[in-house]
């Protein structure tokens, strides 16, 4: 068995709140991802993006670590870690700073995120993620890339996501209890946003909603810039709640009732149908009226994404304000374990009036079979992080090093002139 440092392995680990899941991913030498470990168990011990029995979600998550580890024939020592939870809040800031000399150099854009970061967040909070969303040059406005740019100041926006401190601790405690070691700990919503959204769609300005077990995770995009971050801490499992206690079933049954009915989101047409369904303690099947199952259904559903809806209409205001462009032309994206229900695309656009689509895991290769599916959208993003984030590693690296070189060069030539 080989280690991961010995290929251009990746490894992205999801503890969800009903699933544990672990994908190991080769970078491909045309940079495309082939996903060729996969391990998952049911998530036992987390409630909402949060650790409530330490010993349980390590058992967890050294089943899925075998598993995966034993389909890529390889021993993994690290991993980037998803995080989510209620916890999780996001702000817009602003840095300025003098430009040092006659044009943009990295150092002063570095200069400027430092600034504009370091700015006082929530008690007991870190931060997580600073992402640039434009800069400014003197009176020229939405530059993406300053580098170079000639100008006497320049100014910089960035999305700020930060997390409770000890809920970040205990999570990744986790893996250090796996005999792992945590890379980089990365906003859920974030990661599936990676997998999930193209391009164009940021630009043209989309909402992201993960919608999970027991959290929904929203990444609001507009002029190609990540705006807004928000957990909302209900999401499929009241659903599955409503459904056990409403027809006496199990959680198990409930959930496979709610993915695997047809027409749940859409009463109009199930008025003639049936399904069986199990009941507790051996009592015999029972067959229930699909509408009966819809009544249920629906109305959660939509109450939820109202939810996400009045978090749009209020960053649209805000942003409107700001004279930031606020129109989410490219509409909705859903994705997530919950959004592969039946009939939630329409159920959905009669709630946010704009165009809606469930968004799949994009651009892999390999397992993609298995993991080709919205409940596999953080964990996939969470490998497209990663590759983006040692590829900079590698950029800065050599940058540093270039200019390393040309000082010693400048010192040399120096030392023979005088």
């Amino acid at each position: 068995m080989i280690k991961v440092m010995d290929r251009k392995l990746l490894v992205g680990l999801e503890i969800g709140t009903t699933k544990v899941t672990l994908l190991i991913g080769e970078v491909l030498p045309d940079k495309t991802l082939s996903i060729i470990g996969f391990g998952t168990c049911p998530s036992r011990g987390m409630d909402k993006g949060g650790v409530n029995n330490l010993e349980l979600v390590v058992q967890c998550v050294k089943k899925a670590i075998n598993q995966a580890e034993l389909m890529a024939d390889c021993q993994i020592e690290s991993v980037y870690l998803a995080l989510s939870g209620k916890h999780i809040s996001c702000q817009n800031e602003i840095g300025m700073v003098p430009i040092s000399e006659e044009e943009v150099m990295q150092e002063d854009v570095d200069t400027v995120i430092h600034t504009a970061k370091s700015v006082r967040v929530r008690d007991e909070h870190r931060v997580l993620h600073v992402i640039p969303q434009e800069y400014a040059i003197d009176y020229q406005e939405g530059i993406k890339n300053p580098v170079g740019l000639s100008g006497v100041r320049m100014q910089a926006r960035v999305h700020l996501i930060t997390c409770y401190n000890d809920m970040a601790k205990n999570i990744v405690k986790v893996v250090e209890r796996c005999g792992l070691k945590v890379d980089q700990l990365i906003f859920s919503g974030l990661s599936s946003s990676l997998a999930v959204l193209t391009e164009d769609e940021r630009e043209l300005g989309v909402c992201m909603v993960d919608i999970g077990g027991g959290t929904m995770d929203i990444t609001i995009y507009t002029n190609g810039s990540l705006r807004y971050s928000k957990v909302i801490p209900y999401a499929g499992n009241i659903v599955t709640s409503d459904i056990a206690y409403a027809f006496g079933a199990s959680p198990i049954d409930a959930e496979y009732i709610k993915v695997h009915t047809e027409c749940t989101l859409n009463s109009t047409i199930c008025q003639d149908k049936t399904i069986e369904v199990p009941s507790l303690g051996g009592r015999p099947l029972r067959n229930l009226q699909l509408y009966r199952i819809t009544e249920i259904i629906e109305p959660r559903y939509t109450e939820l994404l109202h939810l996400v809806n009045h978090e749009i209409i209020r960053l649209q205001e805000t942003l409107s304000k700001n004279n930031i462009k606020s129109h989410l032309a490219a509409g909705v994206v859903l994705t997530g374990g919950a959004s592969q229900i039946d009939g939630l695309i329409d159920c959905a656009q009669r709630v946010f009036h704009t165009q809606v689509r469930i968004g799949y895991p994009m651009h892999l290769s390999g397992l993609t079979e298995v993991i080709q599916k919205p409940n596999y959208s953080t964990v996939v993003g969470l490998l497209y992080y990663g590759q983006e984030h040692q590829l900079n590693y590698k950029e800065h690296k050599e940058s540093r090093a270039s200019v390393g070189t040309l000082l010693k060069k400048i010192n040399r030539w120096l030392k023979k002139e005088f």
